[in-house]
């Protein structure tokens, strides 16, 4: 049975509009020259052009200059010391959080069941930060409000022992491309331009742009969350693409992907001192795809510059006929353990080019020095109803395949069933 969205569900990652795996009879000289080009380039801090076999244009790569480390950015410990190694969180909003209904709820699910974190949205697609703060950047775009008391709490659900991970929408931000209209994009008439929601967006290439999220980013970590989750790391994907004129960006000079692994550099060297983990979402379809989906995201360059990478295999947003399912929501487990499998091996492969590259000094290891991966899961009604046994088979996806950071759990409605989790571990109940 295939639902229509509901109006309620704008939240809702928009589903790409790309389809189908890699072709599993594709070369494997394909993907051995992306890792390769890519290691490389982190090594000596060049640019490759490589014209790999069937893809259209030239592989262009291209990554920072390092020394005896694979990279002066790389994954470092976080200065938290209570973070649990597997992260089974569930997504709220701002309002969720400030209601004490709902956050009674979310308490509750994580005394009773296996939940022990929430992401907690404290800059969605409207761009208000919901929290106050004496940070003069954030106070003179009059962005934050009160919603929230961020500091206080953090500290109550840290005495529950539920992790926290503050989720930045980045540049997706109705508040900003309204106080400072030349950053945001644009038609060819001048007018801001939007897309299919109606929503509008500021330039990913503005430097402005990240100075403004990182100083939101200092600012909960000093509240104290555990993680900062980036999201709409990206450049627009649906809409008039044809219309999009960007007051900094420019093609002629820079790709995409150029932008996007510029701006994760940018992030973690200036977020790293504040002692936080730091994570990442990307599109699905960044697992299997090998290209930058039009929207600059490579999951490979992704893993250098965070902990975790969460990427968004909601069997919904898949492409009908993808993995020649008629309808890939119908196959939660399916496309969830195709998904991550693929993004398994690839964080193997790029981890073995970098081993290459390490021989003979003191770097870490750098299959524990890359992100690790704890993908978002659907739960929530689209092309499929997804009640709490379908939910789980995204999970037993997750274990299937041997990650064991966890996963996040979105639901636009932020309402979970406890029969969707497993009870309490043992060992957090008779600790409390």
């Amino acid at each position: 049975m295939r639902l229509r969205r509901p109006a309620h569900h704008l939240p809702v990652h928009p589903p790409p509009k790309f389809a189908g795996p890699i072709r599993e009879d594709r070369p494997t000289g394909v993907r051995i020259a992306i890792f390769a080009a890519a290691a490389l380039t982190v090594a000596v801090g060049v640019q490759l052009v490589l014209p790999v076999l069937s893809l259209r244009q030239p592989l262009l790569v291209s990554a920072p200059v390092v020394s005896a480390q694979i990279a002066s950015t790389q994954t470092m410990p976080s200065l938290r010391s209570h973070v649990p190694r597997d992260v089974r969180a569930i997504y709220l909003t701002s309002w969720s959080a400030a209601t004490p209904s709902r956050l009674r709820e979310a308490i509750q699910l994580a005394q009773t069941t296996e939940v022990n974190g929430v992401v907690i949205d404290i800059k969605d697609y409207t761009g208000t930060v919901v929290f106050q703060t004496d940070n003069p950047l954030i106070r003179g775009l009059r962005a934050d409000v009160s919603r929230l008391d961020l500091a206080a709490l953090v500290d109550r659900l840290h005495s529950e022992g539920i992790y926290v991970i503050a989720r930045i929408a980045a540049f997706q931000d109705q508040h900003l491309l309204t106080v400072k209209p030349y950053l945001a994009v644009r038609d060819p008439q001048g007018r801001i331009w939007s897309d299919r929601k109606g929503l509008g967006w500021v330039d990913p290439a503005s430097q402005e742009v990240w100075e403004y999220l990182v100083e939101i980013g200092r600012e909960a970590a000093r509240a104290g969350v555990d993680e900062l989750n980036f999201d709409y790391i990206r450049f627009p994907s649906d809409g008039n693409l044809s219309e999009l004129r960007y007051p900094v960006y420019e093609a002629a000079r820079e790709t995409k992907r150029e932008v996007i692994r510029r701006f994760f550099e940018y992030l973690t060297t200036h977020l790293r001192p504040a002692g936080v983990m730091l994570s990442a979402d990307l599109f699905g379809l960044a697992t299997v795809r090998p290209d930058d989906l039009g929207i600059g995201q490579i999951i490979e360059d992704a893993f250098l510059y965070f902990d975790y990478i969460s990427p968004m295999v909601y069997p919904s947003h898949y492409a009908l006929g993808f993995m020649s399912f008629a309808n890939p929501a119908d196959h939660p487990y399916e496309v969830v353990r195709y998904s991550l499998a693929r993004a398994v091996q690839r964080r193997a492969a790029y981890a073995r080019m970098l081993a290459t590259i390490s021989a003979g000094t003191d770097a870490p290891a750098p299959l524990d020095r890359i992100a690790g991966i704890r993908p978002w899961l659907q739960a929530f009604d689209l092309g499929a109803l997804y009640p709490p046994p379908v939910i789980r088979k995204q999970m037993e996806a997750v274990r299937d395949v041997g990650l064991t950071g966890g996963w996040l759990l979105w639901s636009p409605s932020n309402r979970y069933q406890s029969a969707t989790f497993e009870p309490e571990p043992s060992e957090r109940a008779s600790s409390r």
